[in-house]
């Protein structure tokens, strides 16, 4: 401006430090309310959910915050096997490799996990639509069994209609080599993949879902019974995962939202093509 030196222009106001601490304090409710919902959430994440409300804070900031109230969360757990591999059905070839996806409803991927309650498990199938990340299919039991993983396919095939051709991938269990799955499959025009043996890295998308699954909701639910799994597993799956979950495969947004972009303005599609 005319008249006014560059240092007098750009000039601010130094904040009191009781500003300053009322400051960090309102930031730090923010990022343990995202964390409320995404608790292995870092920096980064957080950066992104908080601009996602129009809060624009620096990285350094961020970080200095978590580190100072220690808004960390790491959880590890044991793993246990839930594949059982060992029968005599046809196995397929690993049909992901190579494949480009250009849309939703072009891939598909399934996995099992358990649930750990007071005195026995419970178990979880899902179906993700690869190109979307979004869980479109879900199912659970007491049972690990055809039934569980055929209750979420059907729950996957009548929500989306999948045209002939969709690749469902899986890793080589029983339930899902069984004769009344793939006859499911193959009556819907299904393609059929598998991983190779012990190999969890050919289906790291569900992997990864699992995951997630596990250390933002389970471990930290603390469930006791199969009551509250019936209860509360499936409000994370549509309303946290589905619905508020961003992926940085997809920009930052969540499954859902990448949906709906995508059925408003199929163009955008190419932004988001997904090379296997």
């Amino acid at each position: 401006m005319i008249g006014l030196s560059p240092s007098t222009y750009y000039y601010q106001p130094k904040r009191s430090r009781a500003s300053r601490e009322r400051e960090d304090v309102e930031l730090r409710n923010g990022i343990e309310a995202i964390q409320q919902d995404f608790p292995r959430a870092g920096y980064r994440t957080v950066q992104v959910y908080l601009r996602r409300q129009g809060r624009w804070v620096g990285e350094r900031r961020i970080r200095r915050i978590m580190k100072q109230f220690s808004l960390h969360a790491e959880i590890k757990r044991a793993f246990v096997h839930t594949t059982d591999s060992n029968h005599s059905h046809r196995v397929y070839p690993n049909l992901l490799p190579g494949r480009c996806l250009t849309g939703i409803n072009q891939a598909w991927v399934a996995d099992l996990t358990y649930i750990r309650i007071v005195n026995c498990f419970v178990y979880l199938a899902v179906i993700l639509d690869l190109f979307s990340r979004k869980v479109i299919g879900w199912a659970i039991s007491k049972h690990i069994d055809a039934e569980l993983a055929l209750a979420a396919l059907r729950q996957a095939i009548q929500q989306r209609q999948p045209p002939a051709g969709c690749l469902h991938h899986s890793d080589r269990g029983v339930q899902y080599l069984c004769h009344d799955y793939v006859a499911l499959l193959a009556e819907h025009g299904f393609l059929i993949s598998n991983s190779a043996k012990g190999n969890p890295y050919h289906n790291a998308f569900a992997e990864s879902f699992m995951k997630t699954l596990k250390q933002e909701e389970v471990y930290l639910a603390n469930y006791e019974t199969y009551l509250d799994v019936l209860e509360n597993l499936p409000t994370f799956i549509e309303e946290v995962y589905n619905e508020k979950r961003v992926h940085s495969g997809i920009e930052y947004l969540t499954p859902s939202e990448l949906e709906e972009r995508i059925k408003i303005d199929p163009t955008l599609t190419s932004r988001f093509v997904l090379q296997l």
